[in-house]
């Protein structure tokens, strides 16, 4: 459209036509991005057995969706893995919120990936209650592991369900031994719940603690403490090298009011500096003396035989518990007995009863 100004009766005046409008729609998009290729069964046993980082990032995957077709091919994926896995040695690694976890699994892998072998490294990162989403962020505390080509970091989120964030740990361990991982890390949320998934999946369940904080006695859990094969206190350098080893002796003491664990092994307690990379050795000797131990006494193939026992019934609750709640059925009686539970009509365990009759009457029909 020609602009009026540039009429020859308007001497002076000059107005530049100025720089076309581009399209709206963006014209790379006609372009058909590739469709990533749909890989079988057979496929992904093909590619994780050679070792491909990529093959086994996508199973993995595979093995935390919630689609009933995935959850098909993960199951076959790891059935066909199942006789070339069980010949690593895995490791669990727990601590409060800020001893070090990661820095540790850092210098720790580095340490026993300069001796050889692959390293692959599970993190559980916890998930926002309100919105459900998780930072993901291992791999960047982790900063000469995440670029090691012999090394595997596989974060997952919590999402709210230990149980079942562990259940898919435990199944992703099956496919890095078969591709070739013989050095697994397990690393928690933190102390609690997590802890007792997590030492039902490894060989030692390592704790760090941490000194100079006040609150080595609250560290002293029954609980955690039974569980755990070796006690690693972080941060042991400095001006924190004699509270280090202080706290090092309360644990020792409070370890001989514990009855001797299954496996006939005296828990030991360490100081290490992750961040200086010092007595790392002596936590990797701690550990290689514990396997050749429980290996020697047969504790090993029992702790491990346990454990497959132990997530068979931990898959017939979460299975039965899934089928439960997606039946359709209880779906509409269950918002009738939220109504009856918060108007005082009913108590919860009548409820609760009440669901669950309905529910296996409905099978049984």
């Amino acid at each position: 459209m020609e602009h009026p100004e540039n009429d020859r009766r308007y001497k002076g005046l000059k107005v530049n036509d100025g720089v076309p409008q581009p399209a709206i729609v963006n014209p790379y998009l006609k372009t058909q991005r590739k469709a990533r290729r749909k890989y079988s069964a057979a496929d992904y046993v093909e590619g994780i057995l050679k070792g491909s980082v990529t093959v086994l990032s996508q199973a993995v995957t595979l093995i935390e969706s919630l689609r009933p077709e995935h959850q098909a091919i993960a199951q076959e994926v790891i059935e066909k893995c199942l006789p070339y896995s069980g010949h690593s040695v895995r490791v669990g690694i727990s601590g409060v919120p800020g001893a070090g976890k990661s820095t540790s699994i850092d210098v720790f892998g580095l340490h026993e990936l300069e001796k050889g072998g692959k390293l692959a490294v599970l993190a559980i990162d916890p998930s926002s209650e309100r919105s459900h989403g998780s930072i993901l962020g291992d791999k960047t505390r982790m900063d000469h592991l995440a670029t090691h080509p012999n090394a595997f970091i596989r974060p997952s989120p919590s999402a709210g369900s230990l149980g079942g964030v562990a259940r898919k740990t435990r199944e992703t361990i099956i496919l890095c031994e078969a591709a070739g991982f013989d050095k697994i890390f397990v690393e928690t949320v933190g102390v609690g719940q997590s802890e007792t998934a997590c030492h039902s999946m490894v060989d030692f369940f390592l704790l760090i603690q941490l000194a100079g904080t006040g609150d080595e006695l609250q560290g002293i859990k029954r609980g955690i403490m039974e569980m755990a094969d070796g006690i690693v206190i972080n941060k042991a350098d400095g001006n924190n090298v004699d509270k280090a080893r202080m706290a090092a002796t309360h644990f020792r003491n409070a370890l001989h009011f514990f009855p001797v664990p299954d496996s006939g092994w005296t828990p030991k307690v360490l100081t290490y500096s992750g961040f200086y990379g010092l007595g790392i050795k002596e936590i990797w000797n701690m550990i290689d003396e514990y396997i050749a131990f429980v290996k020697q006494n047969g504790y090993f193939e029992y702790r491990r035989n346990e454990q497959a026992k132990y997530w068979m019934y931990e898959t017939i609750n979460e299975q039965l518990k899934n089928s439960f709640y997606r039946n359709e059925h209880i779906a509409d009686s269950l918002k009738q007995a939220e109504r009856d539970v918060q108007m005082g009509k009913m108590t919860s365990f009548v409820a609760a009863n009440k669901l669950l009759d309905e529910y296996f009457g409905k099978l049984s029909k």
